[in-house]
């Protein structure tokens, strides 16, 4: 689908009741009080508001979102709740809107594999992140390459699988990238969809820098 697309389509579910996400990195990130944080993909504002509450008014926080809908309904939902340490920024993960090291922690639930270049989006990742920031992401992998007749189908890319790429190239694009201490925090069973296999799972990792306890769970 093209950027119009999924703006569209995307700006219409921010209104319904439909849960978007696939994963629980929220769970893991453990935002500590003062700390920048980004949400890549953050929909209708729910996790960035919740680490909104966990930082506190010395820390900060940035949803990003391509959909201008989802954007205006986080930034309604922010407002009613008197959030004030959150700004919806609406923009591409491949050219974040953020200058370079500004955040401690950047999270994401199943949006990364949506983009069609995911190294430019790790990249990014690591661009905003502070020297010793870390990542807690939740996606979809293959465990073998996704068929082409699903890379543009409209139900296998809302069940956030038309993107996926396998667990071994996933991994590669983030040492690829330079991140450290990358772990898997949580992993399902490989599961079907269609003539594809996928799992899901939380990854964790650091950019290299001055080192700090890690107050995320797992192994």
């Amino acid at each position: 689908m093209s950027l119009i697309e999924i703006n569209k389509r995307y700006s219409e579910l921010a209104q319904s009741d439909c849960c978007l996400s696939c994963g629980g990195a929220i769970n893991y990130a453990q935002p500590q009080t003062g700390e920048i944080c980004v949400d890549l993909g953050s929909g209708r504002g729910s996790d960035a508001i919740r680490m909104a509450g966990e930082v506190g008014n010395n820390g900060f926080v940035y949803g990003i979102d391509i959909s201008d809908g989802m954007i205006q309904k986080a930034v309604s939902t922010a407002k009613k709740l008197g959030i004030t340490n959150t700004d919806f920024i609406q923009s591409t993960l491949e050219e974040i809107k953020l200058d370079n090291n500004v955040a401690n922690l950047v999270i994401s639930n199943c949006t990364i594999n949506h983009a069609a270049n995911k190294q430019a989006v790790w990249s990014e990742v690591y661009r905003i992140l502070k020297k010793g920031g870390r990542f807690v992401v939740s996606d979809i992998y293959a465990t073998a390459p996704i068929p082409d007749e699903y890379r543009n189908d409209p139900e296998a890319i809302a069940e956030c699988w038309a993107g996926a790429v396998t667990r071994g190239e996933y991994l590669e694009t983030l040492y690829h990238t330079g991140f450290t201490s990358v772990k898997i925090l949580e992993e399902s069973s490989p599961y079907a969809k269609g003539k594809a296999e996928v799992a899901s799972f939380t990854v964790y990792g650091e950019k290299p820098g001055e080192k700090k306890s890690c107050a995320c769970r797992g192994n």
